[in-house]
């Protein structure tokens, strides 16, 4: 029975607020060699073609998923869905307010309530590969990851204070798919953002110790120079669906038909 009430509060209603098609870039995927290592895809994993956002979802898109969907409003969500700090931030229920800015990305929003909101437009969210193919590019290159120069900015972008308001979504270059804002503006959920860091050691599956999950995270890159991505493995790591943070945000994917 209580599996029954948890699905149906994820099953939002399309509403208006849904991106369009000119809102998705499209990228053809292929052959992708990830940071992490798979025992499996030793050569790459294979990326299906999909489309991502171009940008983050800000606070103005997600105010008008929760009007439509008044399940995923902070006075309402189930507590299995979002912790006590989801949408914080905002003024009210229904009132974004001066700490959250219509073009800022939505912060403070759970896995739950994220995947709701990309459910009702008919998209889901990425998965790390899929993120990780897109965030490989910089503004001419499909996959700069070699470039010491590219890798440095990065970092600068990761090192910053988090304290600062986040500016608002859009205002960096698209790269090489079209896409912004994938790195130096908020971090994003993944789809499969709780499984990202495994051990070699089978037995060790499920384990929920997360007070290891850096050092695994170093066993599991096959480039350990790429410590952004480690950060953000890391980081993704070590939520729970329900957690809510200052500076994590979202965008959706759909799959190619």
């Amino acid at each position: 029975m209580r599996r029954a009430v948890l699905f149906a509060l994820l099953l939002p209603v399309a509403a208006a607020f849904a991106a369009t098609a000119q809102d998705y870039a499209p990228l053809p995927g292929g052959t992708f060699r990830s940071a992490l290592r798979y025992e499996d895809a030793k050569n790459g994993v294979r990326i299906a073609p999909f489309a991502l956002m171009r940008k983050p979802v800000t606070n103005a898109q997600f105010l008008a998923f929760v009007k439509t969907n008044p399940q995923w409003r902070r006075d309402r969500v189930a507590g299995v869905l979002a912790e006590s700090r989801y949408l914080s931030h905002w003024r009210g229920p229904t009132e974004l307010g001066p700490q959250a800015l219509p073009e800022q990305p939505v912060t403070w929003v759970s896995w739950f309530a994220a995947s709701a909101y990309c459910e009702a437009q008919g998209a889901r969210l990425p998965d790390w590969n899929e993120w990780e193919y897109a965030a490989a590019a910089d503004e001419t290159r499909r996959d700069a990851r070699q470039d010491p120069a590219w890798r440095e900015r990065i970092l600068a972008w990761y090192s910053r204070p988090s304290r600062a308001a986040l500016p608002r979504v859009g205002l960096q270059a698209p790269n090489a798919w079209g896409v912004q804002d994938l790195h130096g503006l908020a971090w994003e959920w993944t789809a499969d953002y709780s499984s990202l860091l495994v051990s070699g050691d089978n037995r060790n599956q499920g384990d929920a110790d997360k007070a290891k999950f850096c050092g695994a995270g170093a066993l599991s890159m096959d480039d350990r120079d790429n410590y952004a991505v480690l950060m953000r493995v890391a980081m993704l790591s070590s939520l729970q669906g329900a957690d809510a943070t200052a500076n994590l945000g979202f965008r959706c994917a759909r799959s190619a038909r």
